[in-house]
């Protein structure tokens, strides 16, 4: 490795653990502090607008983000456009989170009179515990950093991880505190794999009907292959008389049965088949079939009723059609 390449690694290295030497300082600061804020925001009757410029904007816009999709409604204003009009879009019922390194940002200062006067509360997040916006606020959350990872100390790097860091440790205390679900963030974030991942129940994917492969106990061997086969699946299911399933028989099971030379012409399904057998119900999410069948190293599931009853069948090509996997 040439010189170049070792300053490369050495200068990766030495920003991460000034990085990490910062976040790890936030630690002492979750307090009394970090509980009236959160308090705060918990409280708020209306929304939380999140503001900051520069690149404690670009944190705010995330922190925003991450708020509104985890049940705090919240929403970035731009302090710049503030004072030109978007100071409009704050209310009494808001609480404002403000955020700057600094604490004296002019952009932030000049609107702090004007949140104050029409009776919004302040939550400030600076890295200057005694500056304007620190002493403003109703509550105050301090990541003042040591030093910050740019070798001339000047461009935000540790300050602004710092921030990132404290604001989700505020909006996972306001999850929990909400009682929010995963539930509850997939209706947040229906698009993607994501949403098909928390939305997607069994029920809406699995085949039935006419499209259910199934064979009453008793019958031969070659007719439950043809079952299998004409319903495209990879398997069966096996009921009793009262349509109960009493096992599964699948392309796995059929070699297995081929390993032992058995006769598959004088063969009822009954010897052959998997008799437990893993189900699951049509309610639960299509997620927790993929993770049923990889823990048990499966390609199908058999959807029974509360009576035990086949209502549907669901393998890993309909997981993967739908997006779960």
């Amino acid at each position: 490795m040439d010189n170049e390449h070792k300053a490369f690694i050495n200068t990766g290295l030495r920003t991460i653990e000034l990085e990490r030497d910062a976040v790890n300082k936030l630690m002492d600061r979750i307090d009394s502090s970090f509980t009236k804020a959160c308090d705060l925001l918990l409280r708020c009757q209306g929304r939380v607008v999140v503001t900051g410029m520069g690149k404690s904007g670009h944190i705010a816009r995330k922190i925003a983000a991450t708020l509104a999709s985890t049940g705090t409604p919240a929403f970035f204003v731009h302090p710049g456009e503030a004072s030109h009009g978007d100071m409009g879009m704050i209310t009494e019922k808001d609480v404002v989170f403000a955020l700057s390194n600094s604490g004296k940002t002019s952009e932030l200062v000049t609107i702090l009179p004007l949140i104050k006067r029409m009776g919004a509360h302040l939550v400030s997040m600076t890295g200057a515990p005694k500056s304007p916006l620190a002493q403003g606020a109703d509550a105050h959350l301090n990541v003042a950093v040591d030093k910050e990872a740019c070798p001339h100390d000047l461009a935000p790097t540790s300050s602004t991880t710092a921030a990132l860091v404290m604001g989700d440790a505020v909006a996972m205390a306001l999850l929990e505190a909400r009682g929010f679900t995963a539930e509850d963030f997939a209706f947040s974030h229906p698009g993607g794999n994501l949403g098909r991942r928390l939305l997607l129940k069994v029920e809406d994917i699995m085949h039935t009907g006419d499209r259910l492969p199934v064979v009453k106990a008793g019958t031969a061997m070659k007719e439950a292959l043809l079952e299998a086969t004409r319903k495209g699946l990879g398997m069966t299911s096996i009921v009793d008389d009262n349509n109960q399933l009493v096992g599964i028989f699948t392309d796995g099971d059929l070699r297995r049965t081929l390993d032992k030379n058995i006769d598959i012409l004088n063969t009822i399904i009954d010897q052959v088949m998997t008799v437990e057998c893993k189900t699951i119900k049509a309610s639960l999410l299509a997620a927790e079939a993929l993770h049923l069948m990889e823990e048990n190293k499966i390609n199908a599931l058999m959807v029974v009723d509360n009576n035990n009853c086949p209502v549907g069948a669901i393998n890993m090509h309909d997981l993967l059609r739908a997006g779960v996997v």
